[in-house]
């Protein structure tokens, strides 16, 4: 049970986080259109964004999952 709490309590914040970014996509669209018709670079900075939001997770993830190899490797050493 000690477990399980923080992996539903991760589960329910991840799905709070993406109701509320879901509804940005078509303002960033808009401002993505308008600056570039302006002769602007926002788009590429809007751009860099979507790639860190995408990229968080899977680094998340990979943090983890190393910490927790290291773990079972430190405790199969000492078994």
């Amino acid at each position: 049970m000690k477990r399980l709490f923080p992996v539903l309590l991760i589960l329910v914040l991840l799905m709070l986080a993406y109701s509320s970014t879901n509804a940005q996509c078509a303002m960033c669209q808009g401002t993505v259109e308008t600056s570039t018709d302006a002769g602007s670079s926002v788009a590429l900075g809007i751009n860099k964004g979507v790639l860190y939001i995408f990229m968080m997770p899977y680094l998340i993830i990979a943090t983890i999952g190393y910490f927790w190899w290291r773990a079972k490797k430190k405790a199969e050493a000492t078994a």
